[in-house]
């Protein structure tokens, strides 16, 4: 085969609006799923995507050119679980079309992004974008508006955020706290920001907790606990942080003096979490006979870090007046420091050594 038009759909419409199954070969299933996306949703641009595409097949077949038309769905999850979709599909279908090139339809730039994941794997000849053209009502700016707040993608990304910056405001006014409002508000604005910025590697995860979950492997509980302890840790950080704050204000202990002071007493919760979640895919594995060493020597790492950060913030907490130090605890810091350090290089030894043991049982194999 010559050429084939592919078209894109990355958050899976077709499925979502219509219960069509992608991915669609050929003239007539495309025209078929088009025109149910149409009856289930007017408004919906991939369906001008989809007759795009077919228009371009009619016209390369005119010209005498090999031709096929595809259309590739992804998942509602836009990111890298839609994107890895698509390319699964893709990497099917060329096994069944091997062709020399691509023409590649979208219906706007997000689509386009999964340019590099085709041209990965083909030659794209063009990329053709289908706008629709509308009349000079719909054009009108309340029409764009409206429709973009309908728009979910959109509505989230802009509603959420205020939102929840008035009901913050709104709790703080009612119980009499306004200055705890701004702390509030840019806590709950920020927590989404970074929500939105790893949302990618948030639903990644989501997505393997629920496969453990439905596959029965105690990752899902070990994950859950985990979980469970980080919101724990961050919590008992927190209100260590706050009682020194109302008692003395920041001015008085300092920034990095009470930074370190949530370090010291959270840090062996985040090492238990970080242990919980990997001693379950150490059971996992071993449950499906498969080699547990990469899963081992971390926990080696985790538990080495965990030494140092405890006997550092342990001696700067003991030479610190204000922190309560004092020079018999000086002394007694130092100590703890020196025995961290060295707890800490024999546990990152031993997770050295677990971690060359598959490289020597390999090299031996080989043998």
């Amino acid at each position: 085969m010559q050429t084939l038009v592919i078209c894109i759909d990355r958050d899976n419409d077709l499925g979502d609006k219509a219960n069509v199954l992608a991915p669609l070969i050929g003239r007539e299933a495309n025209i078929e799923a088009a025109v149910k996306l149409a009856t289930a949703d007017p408004e919906d641009s991939d369906t001008n995507t989809i007759f795009g595409g077919v228009k371009i097949l009619d016209e390369l077949l005119a010209k005498g050119v090999d031709a096929e038309i595809i259309t590739l769905a992804g998942d509602r999850n836009i990111g890298i679980i839609s994107d890895q979709k698509i390319a699964n599909q893709l990497d099917m279908l060329l096994k069944k079309f091997p062709a020399e090139s691509a023409i590649f339809v979208s219906d706007g730039a997000e689509d386009e992004t999964l340019i590099p994941i085709v041209q990965s794997r083909m030659k794209i000849d063009s990329v053709r974008r289908i706008v629709v053209m509308q009349s000079a009502n719909l054009e009108s700016t309340y029409y764009i508006i409206k429709h973009a707040f309908n728009d979910p993608k959109i509505s989230q990304t802009f509603f959420v955020p205020v939102g929840l910056a008035a009901l913050i405001y709104a709790f703080f006014l009612l119980i009499d706290y306004s200055q705890g409002a701004i702390i509030g508000i840019l806590a709950a604005v920020g927590l989404y920001m970074l929500y939105r910025g790893f949302s990618d590697t948030v639903d990644f995860y989501w997505e393997k907790l629920k496969d453990s979950f439905y596959s029965g492997r105690l990752t899902f509980f070990t994950y859950a606990t985990a979980a469970l302890l980080v919101l724990i840790a961050s919590l008992v950080g927190l209100m260590n942080v706050w009682s020194l704050y109302t008692s003395q204000g920041i001015w008085y202990y300092g920034i990095i003096p009470l930074i370190t002071s949530f370090i010291n007493s959270t840090i062996w919760i985040y090492v238990l979490a970080i242990l919980f979640a990997d001693a379950g895919k150490i059971i996992d594995s071993k449950q499906h006979s498969e080699p547990t060493a990469r899963y081992m020597s971390p926990a080696f790492f985790v538990t080495s870090l965990g030494f140092l950060l405890w006997g550092a913030t342990r001696y700067l907490i003991s030479i610190n007046p204000v922190m309560g130090g004092t020079e018999t605890g000086l002394q007694d810091g130092l100590q703890i420091f020196v025995y961290s350090i060295v707890f800490a290089i024999v546990l990152a030894l031993a997770g050295i050594r677990v971690s060359s043991k598959p490289r020597e049982q390999g090299k031996k194999s080989k043998r």
